[in-house]
């Protein structure tokens, strides 16, 4: 009897019984499909990269930036304003459905459900067609999601008053001291929400170097002038009389 005979092995399928080194494919049968990450493909991604900074900067040099003045939470007659991209959602927040004791529905609710839809919509629609007319739900729905912002944002644009935001935001040189009693009666007589909270303008003109005296100011904010009507101060003739001061000595 020879050794081993008779005798049988057992293999376990899971493990390769000849040990291969691993030996990356060669995709020389793809001459111009494929390349070396590093540094052909890294290099191409890195001149592209350069070429979007520097138009970039090139863009931020020769236009200036659209700054507005600092902040001033005590401004209440200031009119912030999001971003372009948020405008459809600021508009949103302008309808009943969606304001007041509806607030939540507009900020969270609706923009939950629409993003929502988005995100279900490969795994709702996972047909192997890659057609939009063969995928309606895919198609629908990033469609409904398109034309509702296009339609929300171009409201807003179209509701805003641009020119009176403008205003509003305008840096100016001139100190306000918003500490003062004239500033302070203004602003208890809603003078601020027409003529901005530093009196530059907004819907009304700007109420720094006018020109008037005192009691031509006076006279206006008791009887109007133009779009302003009569009888928008409430104050007694002490407060208007220093109101109107203040406002004469803005240069």
């Amino acid at each position: 009897m020879h050794r081993g005979k008779g005798m049988k092995f057992v293999g376990d399928s899971r493990v390769s019984a000849e040990r291969k080194p691993f030996i990356p494919k060669d995709y020389s049968e793809y001459p111009g499909k494929t390349e070396a990450f590093w540094p052909n493909f890294l290099l191409k991604e890195w001149l592209v990269g350069a070429v979007f900074l520097v138009g970039f900067l090139v863009l931020t040099a020769a236009h200036q930036p659209p700054l507005e003045r600092v902040a001033d939470p005590t401004d209440t007659a200031y009119i912030p304003l999001p971003d372009w991209y948020f405008l459809f959602l600021y508009q949103l927040l302008k309808y009943s459905f969606a304001a007041g004791p509806y607030t939540v529905v507009g900020a969270l609710v609706i923009p939950g459900l629409a993003f929502g839809a988005l995100m279900l919509a490969p795994f709702i629609d996972r047909g192997p067609e890659r057609r939009p007319s063969k995928r309606p739900l895919a198609t629908g729905f990033m469609l409904l999601a398109i034309a509702s912002v296009f339609y929300l944002t171009w409201e807003s644009v179209v509701q805003t008053d641009w020119e009176a935001k403008e205003k509003m935001g305008a840096i100016s040189d001139v100190e306000i001291d918003k500490a003062s009693d004239g500033y302070q009666i203004a602003e208890a007589n809603t003078c601020l929400s027409c003529h901005g909270g530093e009196l530059g303008g907004a819907s009304g003109p700007s109420l720094v170097g006018t020109g008037l005296t005192a009691e031509e100011i006076s006279d206006i904010a008791v009887n109007g002038q133009g779009d302003m009507p009569a009888g928008i101060f409430k104050g007694t003739d002490e407060e208007l009389q220093i109101m109107s001061e203040f406002i004469a000595e803005l240069e």
